[in-house]
């Protein structure tokens, strides 16, 4: 009997940026660990077991994900491609989400891609204080509609990193996404997503 081919899902994490490197040394200065949290997987690691056997789950480590920089996270995930086959599901949570939308939309990805998920993805600043560094999005987001199969925006009203108001932006450039409005799921930070998988499985 041939083997069944796994359908492939690639996450693609969140980071930081900063302007300048002093703002970054200023951060990891105030940064806090909370040791616990440290030994909890959260729903991008155990995404693979909740998908089940019939899925390949890929979480590349994108570079420098603390002081993040477009350049380098671009140079890695172009790495990849030579490993996925036709009908790949692509997944950005925060920073990897409107990683995937730039991406997409300055770039040709050289396999079918069947749907795009944008978990709490920023869109711009103006509605922040955070900076974005290089990971800015064209004036057109229509590259990335074109390519990017079916479009789903996750985003929850009580997100504390990125504002709910970049979610209506997104859809104003991705007129064709299905949406998903949470209440309570803040930057989905959880260990448990069940609406996720139920939607990759049923694609």
């Amino acid at each position: 009997m041939s083997e069944t081919i796994k359908k492939q899902v690639v996450v693609v994490h969140g980071g930081d940026t900063f302007d300048t490197y002093e703002e970054y040394l200023s951060f990891l200065n105030a940064y806090e660990i909370n040791f616990e949290k440290l030994k909890i997987k959260r729903w991008k690691e155990i995404l693979g077991e909740r998908l089940g056997e019939d899925f390949e789950v890929v979480l590349p480590k994108m570079p420098n994900s603390m002081n993040s920089k477009y350049a380098e996270w671009k140079i890695m995930f172009e790495k990849l491609p030579q490993f996925l086959k036709d009908d790949v599901v692509l997944l950005g949570h925060s920073l990897g989400g409107i990683f995937l939308a730039k991406y997409l939309s300055e770039n040709n990805f050289p396999k079918k891609i069947k749907a795009t998920f944008l978990v709490s993805a920023p869109f711009d600043t103006k509605d922040s204080d955070y900076s974005l560094g290089d990971f800015i999005l064209p004036d057109s987001l229509e590259n990335f509609q074109n390519q990017a199969g079916k479009i789903f925006l996750f985003h929850s009203k009580d997100d504390l990193v990125v504002p709910f108001a970049d979610l209506e932006k997104y859809k104003k450039s991705l007129p064709n996404a299905e949406v998903m409005v949470f209440e309570d799921k803040g930057h989905f930070d959880q260990t448990e997503f069940p609406e996720l998988v139920q939607l990759i499985k049923g694609l």
